[in-house]
């Protein structure tokens, strides 16, 4: 499995109240919901963001609530792949549980720019700027953890069996 996209680029500490702010939670349409991924720290997200693009933190992605409404519309947006230093547990957990492949490299969440041309195999954990030539190993995904994520998340696994 392999992700390859553009680069939108988020420090440390994105809690998941800034990915989808609580105020939108009320709303039951995933597409409409995903419109308000990350407007409260970058209100062009939405405008730019093309399917298949990836975006990359620094340190504790994904702090805050357990709310699994912040992976969910990062995925609905059309992100193929999270990558970032570290990420908070329950958003990691949670990423994995809806499909949406993450990986941890902080070599790759400190050094890739935004806009950068970034492809990530999954199956070997390498990370490559396609932007800079530069490569970084991340952990590669255990093998159940990708057949979760091509079964669009656990529920589709669980059925799939």
């Amino acid at each position: 499995m392999k992700a390859k996209g553009s680069v939108f680029k988020y420090g440390d500490n994105v809690d998941t109240d800034v990915i989808i702010p609580a105020r939108y939670l009320n709303i039951m349409d995933k597409a409409e919901l995903a419109t308000h991924t990350m407007e409260d720290i970058d209100t062009e997200f939405v405008k730019k963001v093309k399917k298949n693009d990836i975006m990359v933190a620094g340190k504790n992605f994904g702090c805050g609530s357990s709310r699994e409404h912040a992976p969910m519309v990062i995925k609905e947006s059309g992100i193929s792949c999270v990558i970032a230093e570290t990420f908070a547990r329950i958003f990691y957990r949670n990423a994995i549980n809806i499909g949406l492949p993450i990986i941890e490299c902080e070599e790759a969440g400190k050094a890739i720019k935004a806009g950068d041309e970034v492809e990530v195999d999954f199956d070997t954990g390498k990370i490559t700027d396609l932007t800079t030539g530069e490569s970084f190993m991340g952990q590669a995904f255990p093998e159940f953890m990708q057949k979760i994520i091509s079964s669009n998340g656990l529920v589709g696994y669980i059925n799939n069996k």
